[in-house]
């Protein structure tokens, strides 16, 4: 019994994409609905709209691929091929996941060590939660991310529609799947040390 609002508290304190750990005594599997929410959340949610804005701007001033311009038609061709090809990635992940109970959301870490926090984050890059709690290698993402960029090229400009360029977008997916991870991670660890720092300056100042 006093145990139970500590574990309601850890999972209030951090949100749906990373709430649990490596034991299977909090784990719920996701339902067709917040499957939709990944999706969702994922491709037009505020970080990732915000990414699609430095991105696109980056290969707007490099002007690449040369087809689209170096002008703002160029930007609006750029982010919106981002979204396809996010959006499509995240259907295959959630859309096969659910054949065979794989959850696509990162858990954070039971450790408090860096060294095993930061081993579980690339851990977790490539493999996920099932149904039944047990960790085990992430079909559906290690299918979904090179299989949108291959999948991609069919409606991409002829310049960066090759093999070369499929493998380059897959192996950017699993290095953006291992950032959010980190950022999921250790992210609320940062906000609180700043928070803390915060509130030690205002008590200072108040004296």
């Amino acid at each position: 019994m006093l145990c139970a609002p500590t574990v309601a508290q850890r999972q209030a304190d951090h949100p749906p994409d990373a709430i649990a750990d490596r034991q299977n005594t909090r784990y719920q599997g996701l339902t067709a609905k917040q499957r939709l929410g990944w999706i969702v959340k994922g491709t037009v949610g505020p970080r990732s709209l915000g990414i699609g804005l430095f991105t696109s701007a980056l290969a707007t001033a490099s002007n690449r691929p040369d087809e689209y311009g170096p002008h703002w038609d160029g930007f609006g061709k750029r982010y919106a091929m981002r979204l396809t090809g996010i959006a499509t990635e995240r259907v295959m992940e959630a859309g096969l996941g659910a054949l065979w109970g794989e959850d696509p959301r990162y858990f954070r870490s039971s450790e408090t060590a860096f060294k095993p926090r930061l081993k579980h984050v690339v851990a977790m890059t490539f493999e996920a939660k099932y149904d039944d709690g047990e960790i085990r290698p992430a079909y559906a993402r290690l299918i979904a991310i090179p299989g949108s960029s291959y999948l991609s090229n069919t409606w991409r400009a002829d310049s960066v529609a090759t093999h070369s360029d499929a493998l380059k977008r897959a192996a950017f997916g699993f290095l953006g799947k291992m950032t959010t991870n980190a950022l999921a991670e250790f992210g609320p660890d940062l906000k609180k040390r700043v928070t803390k720092k915060k509130s030690k300056k205002n008590h200072s100042a108040s004296f």
